[in-house]
């Protein structure tokens, strides 16, 4: 297996918390079907901000070169990973609904994050998860990549719905909106910068373990959650909200470490 295979396969497996998902023999987790999906509220921007996604991040690897083919082989060697507890962890990670991702994030943050704790903060993310899908989409349409599954029964963390097939790889939208929450909440509590950040990679990288993504749509939708965040710095009512969930996040400090965090 390539050295990058290697490197990146163990790095994943060590930002990945624990969570185990029994499942019966013979059978794979995976998340409940994107019926079941809520779209998020009206994003900040109008539009997407003046943020050409495509631009920014560049076409893909080709698939028969050198990063290409080692994406290929890490796809391949990461499908080991069913049902294992940094599988069980994928499938957390694929909620955009902010309920998993707040939970996940307060460990991190060593602060209670949720709807009833810190409100503002909540729709402030779920507002721009609307944000993000206004950069990616239009560059997933430019590049058109095959997501890792197509043309193979191998196992994946969510059902082989339509969209599997239709929907681009690159850029990752989990990968652009882990990085923007974890940038946006690192603000909030930066005495705990370095673990939120690392949430936040470890919350896109679960799309290269669920086997939906290549390790290159995540890192471009990295630079795209950057590039989001220091948009949004610009906007009037993103910084009123970013004021208030600041409030909101002191008041629940006081309140001690979240629960359910572990050691």
């Amino acid at each position: 297996m390539p050295r990058l295979v290697l490197i990146a396969a163990t790095v994943l497996l060590a930002s990945c918390a624990r969570f185990d998902t029994p499942t019966p023999s013979g059978m794979v987790a995976t998340t409940p079907p994107s019926a079941g999906w809520t779209k998020p509220p009206p994003g900040y921007l109008s539009g997407n901000g003046g943020i050409d996604g495509a631009t920014i991040i560049g076409p893909p690897p080709e698939p028969n070169s050198p990063r290409g083919k080692a994406e290929r082989a890490q796809f391949d060697e990461t499908r080991k990973l069913a049902n294992t507890s940094t599988w069980s962890q994928a499938i957390a990670d694929a909620d955009l609904s902010g309920k998993n991702g707040l939970r996940s994030f307060s460990c991190a943050a060593g602060v209670t994050l949720s709807a009833e704790a810190t409100p503002t903060l909540a729709s402030m993310l779920l507002r721009m998860t609307d944000d993000a899908a206004k950069i990616y989409q239009p560059a997933k349409r430019v590049y058109q990549r095959p997501r890792p599954p197509v043309g193979n029964k191998a196992p994946i963390c969510v059902p082989r719905e339509p969209w599997i097939d239709t929907d681009g790889s690159y850029p990752s939208g989990h990968g652009l909106i882990g990085w923007a929450w974890a940038s946006v909440i690192a603000e909030l509590v930066p005495d705990k910068a370095s673990p939120i950040l690392a949430r936040g990679k470890a919350f896109g990288d679960s799309r290269i373990i669920c086997g939906v993504h290549f390790q290159s749509d995540v890192e471009a939708g990295r630079y795209l959650g950057s590039a989001l965040v220091t948009r949004l710095h610009d906007d009037p009512a993103f910084l009123a909200d970013l004021a208030k969930a600041r409030a909101e996040v002191a008041a629940s400090k006081a309140n001690g470490p979240p629960a359910g965090c572990g050691a």
